[in-house]
């Protein structure tokens, strides 16, 4: 029996992470990809010796990353960040982050009313069924779950740093809710070396599946056997004109990418014209020194504010320094930032830090995610499937697809889901790696 031809466009953790697990499969997979190195938003630059990410990154320990990662005999090195140096960021000023019991009742950035009220919040979080409340915006739960406003404000802040989102009147209230449960259960891992570390790995993972990996290939469009519809695909159409045949086709972008590539599909085109992004502003600081070593960690509670020193727990910077990451959630009418706001964040956490720094960047609107699940469109669920149902042998993977998990989680349950249909629909035996 002829193994099946797959074609994966694009070399992102989703891409290279479907080629590894169909290549397994007993699949006959090449992956193209654009540009010279795989990796897309997960690449990371050494300046000087510090590792930086697009952004910060964090690998939640109990999500869909690394239980995929598991699987494929990938172990993601690194640290969890820890209870000391942690700060709640209130009008100007640091205050006790409550992350336990000791800490919940000496803090002065809840009342006692309010402390009382997180508490039985936090209590009860892991019972809720978040699954129940995906038709109801993060707003409407906050105010009608919670009767304080500094414990709806500080949710508020836990919702944004596991979620990256700060749009709480259009974000589901099931993405609040099973975020905080990840983060609450199990924290998240800071990757040693940054994420091409985790890159590297799944390129050998594939390599080593017998995939064919392709750089500098950019493909002009998915072709077909006939019209739509009814379509079935046939292969793709590289830049150059050339044909290559294929029984199905993976396509790991975002949902403008997926659209561009099946040119005159109304369905796909509405889609990406639909999709609301999740956005950010980023400033990342690559430093000699901290002038502060015990802070590390800032929580905007009254306003969409984060600064984490990600050296503090994985290595990513030259001995003695460190990498931190300052961001704003963007969302709603809040569409962007100054670097001078993200830099009155350090101003408070790190007093003294511009003498430190040995190399910075600021990116004023950075994509964290392709597509907001809102309340309006039914959360988790209401994103599109990972099979494109209109087209037969056409799937995609990403962070905006497939009804578990935000984030990198999206991307690796969605290139999973794509294996396990397909593997299944064919009944091949998984095929183990070299060396796994």
């Amino acid at each position: 029996m002829q193994a099946t031809r797959v074609a994966v466009v694009g070399g992102g953790l989703g891409g290279l992470t479907a080629a590894a697990l169909l290549a397994r499969g007993g699949c006959e997979v090449t992956l193209y990809e654009r540009a010279k190195h795989f990796g897309g938003r997960a690449q990371t630059a050494d300046v000087e010796g510090f590792r930086f990410n697009l952004g910060p990154h964090a690998l939640y320990r109990g999500g869909a990353a690394m239980r995929v990662l598991g699987g494929l005999g990938v172990k993601p090195k690194g640290g969890i960040p820890g209870g000391t140096g942690t700060y709640a960021l209130r009008a100007g000023r640091l205050h006790t982050l409550p992350r336990g019991p000791v800490s919940l009742m000496t803090t002065d950035v809840l009342t006692l009313a309010g402390k009382l009220e997180l508490a039985r919040l936090l209590a009860g979080l892991p019972r809720l069924d978040a699954g129940a409340l995906a038709r109801t915006s993060t707003r409407e739960w906050l105010d009608t779950r919670l009767s304080r406003e500094d414990t709806r404000a500080f949710v508020g802040a836990l919702t944004r740093v596991s979620s990256y989102c700060a749009d709480h009147d259009a974000m589901s209230a099931e993405v609040a809710v099973s975020q905080l449960q990840y983060a609450l259960a199990a924290n998240v891992l800071y990757v040693d070396g940054g994420w091409s570390t985790l890159v590297d790995a799944l390129e050998a993972r594939a390599r080593e599946a017998g995939a064919k990996l392709e750089t500098s290939m950019r493909v002009e469009s998915v072709v077909f056997h006939e019209p739509a519809p009814g379509a079935r695909v046939r292969g793709l159409r590289l830049a150059d004109g050339t044909v290559h045949e294929a029984d199905v086709v993976v396509l790991a972008g975002g949902p403008d990418d997926v659209a561009a590539l099946v040119p005159g599909d109304a369905v796909l085109a509405k889609e990406a014209s639909e999709a609301v992004p999740v956005m950010a502003a980023s400033l990342e600081l690559g430093m000699s020194r901290l002038p502060r070593p015990e802070a590390l960690f800032a929580l905007g509670v009254d306003g969409p504010w984060y600064a984490s020193v990600h050296s503090a727990s994985a290595r990513l910077a030259p001995e003695g320094g460190a990498m931190v990451h300052v961001m704003k959630y963007l969302g709603g009418t809040d569409t962007g930032a100054s670097e001078a706001e993200l830099e009155a964040v350090m101003d408070v956490l790190q007093p003294g830090w511009r003498a430190h720094v040995v190399a910075k960047r600021f990116r004023p609107t950075l994509r964290v995610n392709h597509l907001l699940p809102s309340a309006k469109s039914g959360g988790l669920s209401g994103r599109p499937t990972a099979r494109v149902p209109h087209v037969e042998g056409l799937y995609r993977v990403g962070d905006w697809v497939g009804p578990e998990g935000m984030l990198a989680d999206a991307s690796f349950a969605s290139a999973e889901s794509v294996a396990r249909a397909l593997l299944v629909s064919e009944q091949v035996e998984p095929r183990r790696a070299v060396g796994a």
